[in-house]
């Protein structure tokens, strides 16, 4: 619970110094998971609890980001729909928008052991976070 709790306290902090907050809740995530999912994941996995955690234009911000690239491959509201943070803090109507992404390991590290960093392979990504991040914000303006 307290992580809860402090996560409430700054999004209503947030919420009262600027009308409204974006909750971005990223995740990493193995590429391939047969115990759960036959072949290899999407490389970026957004979720919105179906529309139901951010605003429309948030979502299609980030949709659009993606799409702009064919680096790596994306989906939206597939497999990942949306943890409990997504859909317990997400209240777009009271200007809270949340969005998670489930990013596959294998854009920015090696899956095998030891399992290490690859800045080669994390440079391809961060322009695309930052450009879905970016747009995000500026669609909530």
């Amino acid at each position: 619970q307290p992580y809860h709790d402090a996560l409430r306290a700054e999004l209503d902090r947030l919420h009262g110094l600027h009308g409204g907050v974006v909750l971005w809740d990223a995740h990493s995530i193995a590429s391939v998971m047969p115990r759960f999912f036959d072949g290899k994941l999407p490389d970026l996995n957004l979720g919105t609890a179906d529309g139901r955690a951010c605003a429309p234009a948030l979502q299609a911000a980030a949709e659009a980001a993606m799409a702009s690239q064919s680096a790596f491959t994306h989906v939206s509201n597939g497999r990942f729909k949306g943890g409990h943070i997504t859909r317990h803090y997400g209240r777009p109507e009271a200007g809270i928008h949340a969005l998670q992404l489930e990013i596959c390991q294998s854009t920015y590290m090696d899956e095998t052991a030891p399992f290490g960093y690859r800045p080669d392979l994390a440079s391809r990504l961060q322009p695309l976070l930052e450009r879905m991040l970016n747009a995000v914000l500026e669609a909530r303006a």
